[in-house]
């Protein structure tokens, strides 16, 4: 890639227990890798909490669903398997077992902030979902968080300092409720180039055809 590459900005509004946020980024990924020795795409993470106000102890997946959504157990377990199979088909694993919660996630957020001043953040965030979803782990849990944090290589005892004195928590909320008065009311959520919002998880081809209309207009 030269120095006159064209720039594409990618935000992503996402929260690590939304199922199809990882849909959506493994979708975005290969209309990125498509274009990846031609364009240099600047991504950008941001703070969305599907249920805020989950108590510490979390909930159980499908009464959560059930008392959310109104999904009968059959309903709920026939959305989980196509989202199994569905996240096969890109190479991601869903692992739901009757026993899987629905868990808070604002320190995983504040974590994810920490890890974004260094750079780090799509590392971190692509860890989490593999462990919340593929090894089924309380991402809520500052020893699951911490481990996560150790996994990808940053400094765990930086990164439990961080969650002691809450440094980033202001930060995080002011974020989430920038987005919220954005409308951004559900995610994943994907704004290319502070212009364009592609909502959910899309097809690749929805991708690619904005990558080729952003990449016009900046060759006009």
């Amino acid at each position: 890639m030269t120095g006159q590459a064209p720039e594409i900005r990618i935000d992503i509004v996402s929260d690590v227990v939304c199922p199809w946020c990882i849909v959506g980024y493994r979708r975005l990924k290969p209309a990125m890798d498509a274009l990846a020795d031609s364009v240099a795409f600047s991504l950008h993470w941001h703070p969305f909490e599907l249920n805020p106000g989950m108590p510490p102890e979390g909930q159980n997946l499908a009464e959560h669903i059930q008392q959310k959504y109104g999904s009968t157990p059959e309903q709920s377990q026939a959305n989980r398997q196509r989202l199994a199979d569905l996240g096969a088909s890109l190479g991601f694993e869903f692992r739901y077992t009757a026993e899987s919660r629905m868990v808070n996630t604002f320190k995983a957020h504040q974590l994810l902030h920490w890890a974004g001043e260094q750079g780090r953040e799509t590392d971190l965030k692509l860890a989490l979902f593999d462990v919340y979803f593929t090894a089924q782990r309380d991402v809520s849990d500052e020893a699951v968080l911490l481990d996560t944090v150790e996994r990808v290589g940053l400094d765990r005892d930086e990164a439990a300092a961080v969650l002691a004195d809450q440094r980033f928590a202001e930060t995080v909320r002011t974020r989430e409720n920038y987005w919220l008065s954005q409308g951004i009311q559900g995610v994943p959520a994907f704004i290319f180039n502070s212009r364009y919002l592609v909502s959910g998880a899309q097809d690749t081809a929805v991708f690619t055809d904005l990558f080729d209309k952003l990449l016009a207009e900046k060759a006009a």
